[in-house]
């Protein structure tokens, strides 16, 4: 399985086709965070853009928050907020990523790379 982050599903959402394409020929099923949902549900500009997203987060594995992910989110906090400025949802993100043991697709991975035990796909 592979994690997408949030950038991944909005360029796929702005109609990127060399995103499409890439998310496309992965060969491993494609999942997203929780926080990922809700970030594009808040996102949202309206209710028909709602109803919208609604149907594409339809279309992925949703990787729920439990215990381990929470935990993990806090030590990446703990760890990396005030020396790479890592926020609340990168940290959810990179927790799901490592506490499921898949690799993470993202096009900011400035935001990402340094976070020990976290494995960025190499596209």
């Amino acid at each position: 399985m592979t994690l997408l982050d949030t950038n991944i599903l909005i360029e796929i959402l702005k109609g990127n086709q060399n995103t499409v394409k890439t998310v496309e020929s992965m060969s491993e099923r494609a999942a997203i965070s929780a926080i990922t949902a809700m970030e594009l549900y808040y996102g949202a500009l309206n209710k028909a853009e709602l109803r919208e997203i609604e149907r594409f987060v339809a279309l992925f594995h949703i990787l729920h928050l439990n215990e381990t992910i929470s935990q993990t989110s806090v030590k990446l906090v703990h760890k990396y907020a005030k020396s790479h400025s890592l926020d609340i949802p990168d940290s959810i993100i990179a927790a799901t990523a490592i506490t499921c043991k898949c690799p993470l697709f993202t096009y900011k991975k400035k935001d990402f790379n340094y976070i020990e035990g976290l494995t960025l796909l190499k596209i």
